[in-house]
């Protein structure tokens, strides 16, 4: 029985199960945590969201900002951009059922050796403070999700210093689905996506924050393609760009060896 993490799909099914052949993948036998962002951009959103709910007993996956962006829409919030191509999910005869499953997804997986998130975790925030913010989110996505999606758009408060409910929400959203970098002083940056070594020095990746406290295990992390693959500092970041013509990842969780397939997409940059 192996454990697995895989990166953002991003509609990249053909991807997915060359990944899944390629580590020999059985489901009943092993499990598979993936780190959001499922659908869009890619071509075949609608396969990607069809194929991990039905194997839902063996494969598990947090919330990415993607996945958030295609619930609001079907809310009735936010817009579609020209590069969405949820367009099939929406269409869908089972679009219904798609998306209550996955408005019920978490934001957060943990285990005795690793967490699972799609972005990041807050640095001042312990493994318990970060279960306690994703399950918040989740609630409120689960029983409020016109009101969470009517204030879920925004970029502040850059820090945690939340005035209410909506922004203590928002805040912990962000940095569950969106962050990257953060500014020397400590808040959020919401504009930079490039490379580590392209970094300009007010910045820092929010893993090389001072005083981080989840440096006593691993967190396992998506969202980042110009990261590329990363293992350090006790992350592991496993977005590398299937999307863009990178490559589509796996990481054993157990041994920490990692599997690679080549993209069918062409080679492009976010």
């Amino acid at each position: 029985m192996a454990h697995y993490a895989i990166g953002d799909l991003q509609g990249c099914f053909a991807e997915f199960q060359a990944l899944l052949a390629h580590i020999g993948f059985t489901h009943g036998r092993d499990t598979l945590w993936l780190v959001g962002d499922l659908v869009n951009r890619g071509p075949q959103s609608l396969a990607c969201l069809r194929y991990v709910k039905q194997h839902e007993g063996s494969i598990q996956t947090v919330l990415g900002n993607h996945d958030l962006h295609l619930l609001a829409i079907a809310h009735g919030h936010g817009k579609l951009k020209r590069s969405d191509t949820v367009g099939d999910i929406l269409a869908a005869p089972d679009r219904q059922p798609l998306l209550d499953w996955l408005l019920r997804q978490p934001l957060m997986l943990h285990n005795e050796r690793c967490t699972l998130v799609h972005a990041g975790i807050w640095p001042q925030w312990t493994v318990n403070e970060t279960r306690q913010r994703a399950d918040e989110v989740a609630v409120a996505l689960q029983s409020r999700p016109d009101w969470f999606f009517a204030h879920m758009y925004g970029n502040t408060p850059n820090t945690d210093r939340a005035a209410n409910e909506t922004e203590r929400l928002r805040f912990a959203t962000n940095v569950l689905t969106r962050m990257r970098a953060l500014h020397r002083d400590g808040s959020m940056d919401f504009d930079y996506k490039g490379t580590l070594p392209d970094m300009p020095a007010h910045l820092m990746p929010w893993f090389r924050a001072p005083n981080r406290q989840t440096l006593g295990s691993q967190t396992v992390f998506g969202h980042w393609s110009a990261l590329g693959l990363y293992q350090g500092e006790s992350v592991a970041g496993i977005d590398t760009g299937a999307l863009w013509g990178g490559e589509l990842t796996a990481l054993d969780l157990d041994t920490q060896q990692v599997f690679q397939v080549a993209s069918k997409q062409p080679k492009q940059f976010e």
